[in-house]
């Protein structure tokens, strides 16, 4: 389909998979309500889990390209951009680089909203935190009246470690995805390399499979 800016919702992660445990939903609603929404991938995800179904880096990063446009396709997301940063080792690329790859997302989608991870990353994950920090300051180096909406995954438990209890930043938007919930499973399931990633998820947040929460920046 042919893109017209601006979009409804800007994703910015930095692995295959990110998009959909705690947003695939709202991505759906959007979608269904006629809007356009997009993904920026950071990396290839070549360091995650393999479940014996891949020998090498190379061939997992192809499994999870495929995973990830068949889980795409599923959501129905109409603009996707799959980069090639190193998995696990976003901190130690040029942060002003990353920063510029945020910035030059938001101008050119302007999106209604940009959703990316919490400070705390959510569990701690460096190249979590590390994409955090390069949307925020992107967010931050525009002029107010160009900043999009910026939301951070959130969730309603404060995480156990002190570490990352002290950046948990509580839910301020709940959104109810139970009628997507067929499809918000199948979508999961499409990320077949990282089955025990998402038994973690439903394990420790089976809530956050109908319901969606989300930490909106303040101005």
């Amino acid at each position: 389909m042919t893109f017209t800016a601006p979009l409804k919702m800007l994703l910015i992660v930095p692995h295959p998979d990110d998009e959909v445990y705690g947003a695939s939903g709202t991505l759906m609603d959007f979608i269904a309500e006629g809007h356009q929404v997009g993904l920026v991938t950071l990396t290839q995800g070549e360091a995650g889990r393999t479940l014996g179904l891949a020998d090498s880096r190379e061939e997992l990063a192809h499994m999870r390209k495929a995973e990830l446009q068949a889980c795409l396709h599923i959501l129905g997301v109409q603009v996707h951009e799959h980069l090639h940063y190193p998995d696990k080792a976003l901190r130690e690329q040029p942060f002003d680089e990353l920063v510029e790859v945020a910035r030059a997302a938001i101008m050119r989608y302007q999106p209604e909203i940009v959703l990316t991870f919490a400070p705390n990353g959510s569990n701690g994950h460096p190249d979590h935190v590390t994409t955090h920090r390069a949307v925020k300051t992107a967010w931050d180096s525009l002029d107010k009246a160009q900043r999009p909406k910026l939301w951070y995954y959130a969730t309603d438990q404060a995480p156990e470690n002190e570490a990352l209890r002290a950046e948990w930043l509580p839910p301020n938007i709940q959104r109810d995805v139970s009628h997507h919930l067929t499809r918000k499973l199948q979508a999961i399931a499409c990320h077949r390399t990282q089955a025990l990633s998402s038994i973690d998820f439903i394990r420790q947040y089976p809530e956050r499979i109908t319901s969606e929460t989300f930490h909106e920046v303040g101005g």
